[in-house]
């Protein structure tokens, strides 16, 4: 690659979460929703696609929008967000967006010649009759599309949404007209909008955890003549997949494959998480030899601006794959090196000196501005924009935790941040909570400013990990950090 590429792989202004990964023509493809900084709900902007070379996946590119929330004849007013879509390639060469506005219980398509062109609604999913699917009685809820065509041309969409509540939220919600509630798949037409045959529930066996079981955020991959049902949890921070010998099921609970927070691995819990977690979704994809899984991270306090993370997977012989960790190098083609200046963006474990939140849980109504003066937070200077990348961690306090994993080893170097605010000192360890290796004096300044570089010595290892520890007094935005 003729750069490095970093955790969030797009560039640090742009918040596009729920990313379904697709290679064409030999690039890799970014469909997702479209967050907006700042706001206080999902999916404020238009839809973008971003792309890669798969020779260099530090290359990316912007395509700007291709498609409007206005453009769906339902939504002409731009009331409804546009929430998580797909993009498929369909027998007769076209590009096929599949997309739910919000409140108007639809499944929506849009057609293009390429996959970053101007999209053109072209109908929603309807049975043989014209009916619309989502608006029959007890059809399921029309959530988070996932189409796929397997290997006889046969070409299946996916559907599916359950509250914790089921059926109470959704009569509450829908009145006497509720969907039905979990996950669901269903066959189309060659027309990609056609209902061939109707819905039918997903079942997933084997799962002793029913948190496990699926929410939303449906994806669906065929990889070594297994299928792979892949999800977000009722725990939500996580993907979960499944898999089966057919892409209608019964599928089989294997695990988890994504953790925002890290929650699952090396004995990590829901309340020893190393990360602030929200909500997940993204899929799995091939690229040059290698699996990825895609997801999402949340920044600002919210689930409001989410950014999209990747990382390696293994994928075994008997179809199982271990849980990925979270890191600052995901696409990277290995480690990072120890040389140049970092963003203090890319870290991957942050926390306060109390630990790390889930977001939808704590970080709304009553006691959002306690946690918002008490906990740090990747978040940017003024509002919404493009073409700025000045994202960095606002608001460590005493005993907060930045960590960035992995660089290649290097036994000595010297190091200096970029900061702002109060003063005090960063520790330097190579784990949370291992012994200090060095420290960093803070000078108390309200603009951006260097500190002295620090020669560091690290212990030896096969890859290092980076962790700063701030100890002082109010409040620190961390910029970044420069091996020199």
């Amino acid at each position: 690659m003729k750069k490095q590429v970093f955790n969030p792989y797009l560039p640090n202004y742009e918040y596009v979460p729920d990313g379904e990964p697709h290679v064409f023509n030999n690039r890799l493809y970014i469909f997702g929703s479209h967050d907006r900084f700042g706001s206080r709900f999902f999916c404020d902007n238009d839809y973008v696609t971003w792309s890669a070379p798969l020779c260099d996946l530090s290359d990316w590119k912007c395509h700007g929008i291709i498609f409007r929330r206005d453009q769906d004849p339902l939504n002409r007013k731009d009331l409804f967000p546009l929430f998580a879509p797909d993009v498929i390639q369909g027998k007769d060469g076209r590009y096929y967006l599949y997309y739910c506005p919000a409140g108007t219980k639809t499944v929506g398509v849009a057609v293009c010649d390429e996959p970053d062109g101007q999209y053109q609604f072209l109908s929603h999913v309807k049975d043989m009759e014209g009916y619309l699917l989502g608006l029959r009685d007890y059809d399921p809820y029309p959530f988070d599309p996932a189409v796929f065509i397997d290997d006889d041309s046969s070409i299946y969409l996916y559907i599916g949404f359950a509250p914790e509540e089921n059926y109470d939220w959704m009569e509450k919600e829908f009145g006497t007209h509720p969907h039905k509630s979990g996950a669901f798949v269903l066959k189309l037409e060659d027309d990609m909008v056609t209902v061939r045959e109707e819905p039918r529930e997903i079942e997933i066996t084997d799962c002793r955890d029913g948190r496990h079981l699926f929410f939303e955020a449906s994806s669906l991959r065929k990889i070594n003549g297994l299928y792979y049902f892949i999800y977000s949890s009722f725990y939500s921070h996580e993907l979960c997949y499944a898999t089966s010998s057919s892409p209608t099921g019964p599928f089989r609970y294997r695990g988890i494959l994504h953790d925002n927070g890290d929650i699952g691995l090396n004995d990590i819990t829901e309340e020893n998480r190393i990360s602030y977690t929200g909500n997940n979704h993204g899929s799995l994809i091939e690229l040059n030899g290698q699996w990825y899984i895609f997801g999402h991270r949340p920044t600002n306090y919210s689930v409001f601006a989410r950014q999209g993370v990747a990382e390696r997977v293994e994928i075994r012989k008997d179809g199982f794959i271990v849980q990925a960790e979270m890191t600052s190098c995901g696409l990277n083609d290995g480690p990072l090196k120890p040389e140049g200046a970092y963003g203090a963006y890319i870290a991957c474990h942050l926390q306060s000196a109390q630990g790390a939140l889930h977001y939808l849980d704590n970080c709304e109504g009553a006691g959002f501005e306690s946690i918002r003066d008490n906990h740090p937070a990747f978040s940017q200077d003024g509002d919404d924009r493009e073409d700025n990348p000045n994202q960095y961690i606002k608001n460590l306090r005493d005993g907060s935790i930045c960590g960035f994993k992995y660089f290649s080893y290097v036994k000595s170097t010297h190091i200096r941040v970029t900061t702002r605010g109060a003063g005090g000192i960063f520790e330097i360890r190579t784990s949370p909570l291992g012994n200090v290796i060095a420290e960093i004096p803070l000078t108390e300044k309200q603009e951006y400013h260097e500190s002295i570089p620090v020669e560091v010595t690290f212990p030896e290892c096969d890859k290092l990990a980076l962790y700063f520890t701030y100890r002082g007094y109010g409040s620190v935005d961390f910029i970044s950090f420069e091996f020199c």
